[in-house]
């Protein structure tokens, strides 16, 4: 790519791009699979001729289906998402005709390592909390969940099969959920943030969250446990603050790269008085 004049983005090592005239090209790549991507006609269709030189490769056209992930296209937007992932997964573990439920986990779950309690196959418990951690690229209503789920596989114990379970069961009331990207006008870069202060009762650490959106689109999420334990819900709030603005400046420097520099401040939000 280098020899083709392209450059390596510095915030993502498998983005590269082109500007040429006003125009972007950008090639982003996982493995052996990529993605063509800009509004330069040209030198989209230069770039396919000489990688067809270099590698033996296959067009696959407009893009529809990339690693698991669906692509629809409408004059509304571009929506992705993972129904065909959802649905082999739900077959996979017998639950393609179980008992639809609204909610991926209960309410003030309780989830931990009980001293004696029931243990479970370890293996298929790694497999299926891999296959919905992946699954959480386009669902950001399982991030949480999950992150809760993936705790506990060193030592997965009855009850926590039984959440992820639950999981499967939530995914099958809406298995062709997923994120639409809309066209708004603008690129302001947001993000929210929220902890759940000392939420995890083996560690007693808290869990940080937060979203970020471009140009009014979802574009990341994430829902992790902080390192330490927090002595208070502001020190808890703050260092999730600080999660989010790290996010936000990696999406700025993003789209800087690309030409696009963000024109007003970015604005972060937490509902924490004494953090902010």
């Amino acid at each position: 790519m280098s020899r083709f004049v392209y450059k390596q983005s510095n915030s993502d090592h498998t983005l590269f791009f082109k500007r040429r005239k006003g125009l972007i090209t950008c090639l982003i790549i996982y493995v052996d699979d990529m993605i063509i991507t800009g509004d330069d006609k040209e030198e989209i269709a230069k770039l396919k001729g000489k990688l067809f030189l270099e590698f033996e490769m296959k067009d696959l056209g407009s893009l529809k289906y990339f690693l698991g992930i669906e692509v629809l296209r409408s004059k509304k937007g571009t929506f992705i998402f993972q129904r065909k992932y959802v649905l082999d997964l739900l077959t996979e573990t017998g639950m393609i005709d179980c008992k639809p439920i609204d909610t991926p986990l209960m309410i003030n779950h309780g989830l931990q390592i009980i001293e004696g309690g029931d243990s479970v196959d370890r293996k298929l418990y790694q497999r299926l909390v891999g296959k919905l951690i992946y699954l959480s690229h386009t669902r950001p209503d399982m991030a949480y969940a999950v992150g809760v789920v993936s705790r506990f596989m060193h030592k997965p114990q009855k009850q926590h099969l039984e959440a992820v379970y639950r999981i499967l069961r939530y995914l099958k009331k809406a298995p062709g959920r997923g994120v639409l990207y809309e066209k708004h006008g603008h690129l302001d870069l947001h993000a929210f943030t929220d902890v759940d202060w000392g939420g995890d009762r083996d560690s007693r650490k808290s869990t940080s969250g937060y979203f970020t959106l471009v140009g009014g689109n979802l574009v990341s999420w994430k829902s992790k446990r902080q390192k330490v334990v927090a002595m208070s819900s502001a020190e808890a709030e703050f260092k999730g603050i600080g999660k989010g603005i790290t996010e936000v400046l990696w999406l700025r420097k993003l789209v800087s790269a690309l030409g696009y520099k963000p024109k007003k401040s970015c604005k972060l939000y937490c509902d924490n008085k004494a953090a902010i």
